[in-house]
């Protein structure tokens, strides 16, 4: 794979994790250039640096990764690039501030964005907050995407973990309504016997 350069240095994307701890300073003009790669893995790359960023900064620094990445979210474009950021930057960002944003990408046309939307409320369930999962997940359950189905799903799964009395009170409402690989991904952890319940419903 090609490596791209740096401010005169190499970075190889092979291995974006232990290469982005090296990149922790860069500028975000020259994080921007990584993020705009053709190549996936230096993206990646890229949005471990944003998420090293956020992590070790202070309030300034953190609200600046989070503008940037919001800014430049449409290049999150694959699903593990969404996952290994979102929560990270996006959902702690908001966690204690409004998540008009959160609706927004929900909406949006643009399939990272909305899965943005809702793999963001996954730092808001380690809280043992589920109220946006719950609501985000009302919006995009007639959504046509396999990769929305599977997000959503997986969310409903974390809730449970923390209360299975809140998840299974959503279930007993839209799981009759929801996609199949949603429901499937949701009811993952739950005992055989109730699992098939839920996947014999009409």
């Amino acid at each position: 794979m090609t490596a791209i350069f740096v401010w005169g240095a190499e970075l190889f994307p092979p291995n974006p994790f232990r290469s982005s701890l090296n990149y922790r300073n860069l500028k975000l003009s020259e994080v921007k250039k990584i993020l705009y790669s053709k190549i996936h893995e230096e993206r990646l790359c890229a949005l471990l640096i944003l998420v090293d960023k956020f992590e070790k900064g202070e309030i300034e620094e953190k609200e600046k990764v989070f503008t940037f990445y919001i800014k430049n979210a449409k290049q999150a474009n694959n699903w593990d690039l969404v996952d290994l950021s979102a929560p990270k930057i996006v959902g702690k960002y908001l966690i204690d501030k409004p998540k008009d944003l959160l609706y927004k990408f929900a909406v949006s046309k643009n399939l990272w964005e909305k899965r943005i939307s809702i793999i963001s409320t996954y730092a808001f369930i380690k809280e043992w907050k589920y109220e946006d999962t719950f609501k985000i997940a009302e919006i995009l359950m007639d959504d046509k995407h396999d990769l929305i189905h599977k997000a959503v799903g997986w969310m409903l799964r974390e809730v449970g973990k923390k209360s299975i009395k809140d998840e299974e009170k959503f279930l007993k409402k839209y799981s009759k309504k929801m996609p199949r690989t949603m429901l499937r991904y949701a009811i993952e952890r739950f005992p055989e016997e109730k699992r098939l319940v839920y996947l014999n419903k009409k």
